[in-house]
């Protein structure tokens, strides 16, 4: 009887020992990928759209990735600013009627009567800003609103690196299974 010696076997037994833990780095490296491609695109969409910025906005953006408690790799990206929340979902009844792209089971609630803003609270002229009226109330002025429109950028911003996300994922995948050899 003849023996059959398989050239190899030790080192394919190791590549596929180690894959899974390849494979895991590649998922975790596209992630960090696809969520700096959505903050990336944010910034631009921010910095493109606002003419009265300090940047506040665009720097309080913050992503992580992680596991989450089945052992999915996850990218995330948010703002703790609560700016950040206006802008996306819009305010009072006119962000209500606003057009917006949100996800099903995010359901604002909107303030349904105007509000009033002391001029002296805020460093612009929000009537030359925004067109908010201005109004006396016993002396003092006042700008009144019904709200503001959404302007998404999270969104948006979160969906086009999702469109990029299997090519790139492709790419960390090939590059490190590539290292096995």
């Amino acid at each position: 009887m003849a023996d059959i010696v398989i050239k190899g076997a030790d080192q394919l037994m190791h590549k596929l020992e180690v894959m899974p833990k390849s494979l895991n780095n590649a998922l975790w490296d596209a992630n960090f990928d696809i969520v700096q491609v959505a903050d990336e695109e944010a910034v631009r969409e921010l910095q493109s759209s606002t003419k009265h910025s300090s940047g506040e906005l665009s720097s309080s953006l913050k992503y992580e990735v992680m596991e989450d408690t089945d052992g999915h790799v996850i990218g995330r990206l948010w703002s703790d600013n609560p700016v950040a929340t206006y802008r996306e979902l819009g305010t009072g009844l006119v962000g209500q009627e606003s057009p917006k792209n949100l996800p099903d089971d995010v359901h604002p609630v909107y303030t349904q009567h105007p509000w009033f803003i002391p001029a002296d609270k805020v460093d612009t002229d929000l009537h030359a800003i925004y067109g908010m009226p201005e109004i006396k109330i016993n002396g003092k002025k006042f700008y009144r609103t019904n709200g503001q429109p959404a302007r998404q950028f999270l969104v948006p911003a979160i969906e086009d690196a999702g469109e990029q996300g299997p090519k790139i994922i492709k790419e960390h995948i090939v590059k490190e299974l590539g290292k096995l050899g």
